[in-house]
C-alpha cells in the first residue's frame, strides 16, 4: 500500500518523515526552516562528500557484548590504558581548547586505585545517537585511561529487544549489566550524554550499593532529572501543547508504517538537517561535517526505536536518585543554549549534588560534547584528575 501512494500521500510521509527527525532531535514538531537556495543535486553530492572524508565515527576499540536480563545483546567496546594514565594536555588533543580559553586541564593525571584494577570510564550516549557521539572524548582519552563505550537497546550495534515501550529504568539495567561484563572490578567513572544521563541515574536508583562500592565519579552532560514536559523546545506555548496531546498517538501510528515514514524521511532529507542543526548545535560556525555526522547517527535510529523510547521521557523523574552520588566527585555540564534540555536542568542537577562541578558552555546547544569538544574533554579530565584513585582511598 506504501508503494502505491498518490502525490498527497507522498507528501503525508514527507512530514511525517520530518516530523520523526525533529522528535529523533529530541524536539517537537512545527518548527520553520529556511528553504535552502543551492540545488538538490548539489547538496547531495556534498553530503557523499562529506561522509566519504570525515573521520567522526572511525574509531574503534575492542568488541564485546553484554546480555541484558531479558537476553538482549548490548554492543560495547574497550580501549585498554597504555600504562601512561595521564591526564595531562587531553583537552588539546582534539585541538579546540578549553572553555574559558586557557587550553587543558590542570594535568593531574588518572592514577589507578590502589595499583590493582584501573579506573574504567563507562560512556553513555545520548537518544538517537550511538557510541560514536563520544568521537572527541575518545580520541582524546585513548591511551591515557581505560574507557568503555556502548550502544544503547535499539540504537548502533546492539540489539533492540523484546520489550515496549522501553522505560528509563530499563536501561539503567542495561548499563548494570554493560559494567558487569565490560568492567567487572574496580572503580568507575560513569558519563552520561542526554538519555545517557537519566540511564547513570536509572542505574543509581536501582543499584545504589553500586554507586557506594565502587563508583568514583560521575559526569551528566545535557541531561535531565526529571520535568521534561515542562521543556518548549523554543517553540510558542500553544504549539508545543498541542504536539505533546497528539504525538503519543501519532508515533504509534507511524511506528506502524515503519517503511513508509522512513521513505517520507528521505524525501525530505533537507528539511531533516535543517531540524537536527537547530535542535543539536548552537554556534553559526560548527564544521559541517560534524553536523552530517550527527544527521547520520539519528537518521540511522528506526522510527518504530523512536516510537518505542518515546514515551520514557514524560515519566523520567530521578531527581530523588542524585543522592547516590553525593560526596562523589561530580560533572554537570551543558550548553546554554540547549534547545532539548535546557540549561536549567542542570543546573537543577548541580544542586542536588553539593560540591558538583557545573559547567555552562557558551554558545553551545545539545550536542555540546561535538560542538565544543574541548569545554567538554578538559571538563571531563579535571574530574577523572580528582577521581582517579577510586572510591574509599583516602
Amino acid at each position: 500500500m506504501g508503494e502505491t501512494t498518490g502525490g498527497g500521500g507522498w507528501r503525508r510521509a514527507g512530514f511525517a518523515g520530518a516530523a520523526i527527525g525533529v522528535l529523533a532531535a529530541g524536539a517537537a514538531a512545527g518548527v520553520a526552516v529556511e528553504r535552502l537556495t543551492v540545488g538538490r543535486s548539489v547538496r547531495q553530492k556534498a553530503r557523499l562528500a562529506l561522509d566519504a572524508t570525515g573521520p567522526y565515527g572511525t574509531l574503534r576499540g575492542t568488541p564485546g557484548r553484554a546480555l541484558a536480563d531479558d537476553g538482549t545483546a548490548l554492543a560495547y567496546e574497550t580501549d585498554e590504558a597504555d600504562g601512561t594514565g595521564a591526564a595531562e594536555e587531553i583537552g588539546a588533543a582534539d585541538g579546540t581548547g578549553s572553555a574559558d580559553g586557557t587550553g587543558s586541564a590542570d594535568g593531574t593525571g588518572v592514577a589507578e586505585g590502589d595499583g590493582e584494577a584501573p579506573v574504567t570510564v563507562v560512556f553513555s550516549h545520548g537518544f538517537c545517537l550511538s557510541q560514536d557521539s563520544w568521537h572527541y572524548q575518545r580520541a582524546a582519552l585513548r591511551g591515557r585511561v581505560r574507557t568503555v563505550f556502548w550502544d544503547q537497546r535499539g540504537h548502533g550495534r546492539s540489539a533492540r529487544g523484546p520489550e515496549e515501550p522501553v522505560t528509563i529504568d530499563r536501561l539503567g539495567r542495561d548499563l548494570k549489566a554493560v559494567i558487569d561484563a565490560a568492567a567487572p572490578e574496580g572503580p568507575l567513572v560513569l558519563v552520561g550524554h542526554s538519555m545517557g544521563g537519566m540511564t547513570v541515574m536509572a542505574l543509581a536508583d536501582r543499584y545504589p550499593e553500586l554507586i557506594r562500592d565502587r563508583v568514583a565519579g560521575v559526569a551528566l552532560i545535557g541531561t535531565s532529572a526529571g520535568r521534561l514536559e515542562e521543556v518548549s523546545y523554543g517553540l510558542p506555548l500553544a504549539g508545543v501543547n498541542a504536539v505533546r496531546r497528539i504525538l503519543p498517538g501519532v508515533l504509534r501510528a507511524l511506528g506502524s508504517q515503519a517503511e513508509l515514514v522512513e521513505k517520507g524521511r528521505r524525501a525530505t532529507a533537507d528539511l531533516f538537517a535543517g531540524l537536527v542543526k537547530k535542535y543539536s548545535f548552537a554556534s553559526k560556525d560548527v564544521d559541517p561535517a560534524v553536523v552530517r555526522f550527527a544527521e547520520r547517527m539519528i537518521e540511522s535510529v528506526p522510527v518504530d526505536v523512536v516510537a518505542a523510547f518515546y514515551p520514557a521521557f514524560g515519566a523520567h523523574d530521578k531527581l530523588a536518585a542524585l543522592a547516590a552520588f553525593r560526596g562523589l566527585p561530580a560533572l554537570a555540564l551543558a550548553g546554554d543554549q540547549d534547545l532539548v534540555t535546557p540549561a536549567s536542568h542542570t543546573e537543577a542537577i548541580a544542586e542536588a549534588l553539593p560540591g558538583s562541578r557545573l559547567v555552562i558552555v557558551p554558545d553551545a546547544g545539545h550536542l555540546v560534547m561535538l560542538e565544543r569538544p574541548g569545554a567538554v574533554t578538559d571538563a571531563l579530565a579535571a574530574l577523572l584528575a580528582g577521581a582517579g584513585e577510586g572510591p574509599d582511598n583516602g
